[in-house]
């Protein structure tokens, strides 16, 4: 009997799309995620602790039992054979994907606890190969993939203040009187003392 390679082909298939998890690196974003405007928030970070991160996605299962349908499907024998082999095919190859893509997609990560500027907690998981520090000032970027990375923002010096013009007050008018030229006639004489005989 000839070694049939299509379910051979179907279960490489399975494994390779198995290994292609999620990434849940504060550096890595989908495609979808670009070139959008995310709100941005400051905060420092209260608390740190490893997590463990399963997949329950879908890809694992569909490629397996298409993978087990097409290997059963090969059974020798009339359609009845074949179809309850691809029926059978199906169902182990779904078990089968579903628990590679588990294995595969299963990690470590780091939930972070950050307080942010309006003393709200949140809590953000994400895998960094160094972790953040307690105390960390830190930058919580929301969207379809939060994620916290150290506050890279730069301090702008503080704008200069508005130069104030105070009106200088008008002084009020001098006036000045004219001047009065001193007269030429002789001052009147002193009257001289009177004798009384």
């Amino acid at each position: 009997m000839a070694l049939n390679v299509k379910p051979l082909k179907a279960f490489i298939i399975l494994g390779l799309l198995a290994g292609c998890g999620p990434s849940y690196s504060p550096n890595t974003y989908d495609s979808g995620a670009v070139q959008k405007a995310n709100p941005v928030e400051q905060g420092v970070i209260v608390g740190v602790r490893n997590v463990g991160v399963s997949t329950e996605g879908t890809t694992g299962a569909v490629t397996g039992a298409a993978a087990g349908g097409i290997a059963g499907s090969q059974l020798p024998g009339g359609g009845a054979t074949q179809a309850l082999g691809a029926l059978g095919g199906g169902l182990i190859g779904s078990l089968v994907g579903r628990s590679t893509e588990k294995v595969a997609g299963a990690t470590v990560a780091i939930e972070y606890i950050v307080r942010k500027t309006d003393d709200k907690l949140i809590s953000v998981t994400q895998q960094d190969e160094k972790p953040l520090a307690v105390g960390q000032h830190v930058l919580v970027i929301a969207g379809n993939q939060a994620r916290i990375v150290p506050d890279y923002t730069v301090k702008l010096p503080d704008p200069p203040k508005p130069v104030t013009i105070t009106p200088v007050p008008t002084p009020a008018p001098i006036v000045v009187s004219p001047l009065v030229a001193p007269s030429t006639a002789s001052p009147d004489p002193e009257p001289s003392p009177t004798k009384l005989d």
